[in-house]
């Protein structure tokens, strides 16, 4: 079915003003965006929720659900799931990266016991000044500490410590994290050299 006159107007606007857009962002950043994050900003999704003044940034990419609390000055990147049905709270000053899962929920038991078991919850805490790697998951009823390092790709199912460098699957600690007096930091990795 052919689009009428005015529907067929608009998808041209439409088509022009992504051409635009990608033309813009490239221009800025240098970067290409699927056209919905070119479209929709980055910081009004942050303040929609959590509110103005905490400089959070949610790609529009991203998944929030549930009592998801987010600390000021975090990004949280493309492509992402903050699932807090069971309660998840990120700090200040942390960094979601690309494609991360952090999901405070499992249907293990439920699947294998063919529905019978019901679907388990426990809460995520992640501290302040936190780097976690593209597409690391965080599994249910883990803690990780302040100033931590999440390796790309690593799954945390146990607590971590503050100042922990956390990599594999499982995650585990591999390294520390060190803030020095002047606020530089340096990271630590076990047995390497």
């Amino acid at each position: 079915m052919a689009l009428n006159e005015r529907l067929s107007a608009l998808l041209r606007d439409l088509r022009a003003l992504h051409l635009e857009l990608r033309r813009d962002v490239h221009a800025k950043f240098k970067r290409i965006n699927p056209s919905y994050e070119d479209i929709f900003d980055w910081k009004e999704r942050g303040e929609f929720w959590v509110g103005r003044g905490k400089n959070v940034t949610i790609y529009n990419s991203t998944t929030v659900v549930g009592d998801v609390e987010i600390g000021q000055n975090t990004w949280v990147g493309p492509f992402c799931s903050l699932d807090g049905s069971g309660g998840l709270s990120i700090g200040e000053n942390c960094s979601v990266s690309a494609g991360c899962q952090i999901v405070t929920h499992d249907t293990v038991k439920w699947a294998v016991s063919g529905g019978r078991e019901p679907y388990e919850y426990a809460p995520i805490k992640i501290g302040n000044c936190c780097f976690i790697g593209s597409q690391a998951v965080v599994t249910r009823g883990v803690t990780i500490g302040s100033h931590c390092v999440v390796g790309a790709g690593a799954v945390v199912t146990s607590d971590i410590p503050d100042y922990a460098i956390v990599g594999g699957v499982p995650g585990r600690v591999i390294g520390r994290v060190n803030v020095h007096d002047d606020q530089t930091v340096t990271l630590e990795y076990f047995g390497v050299g």
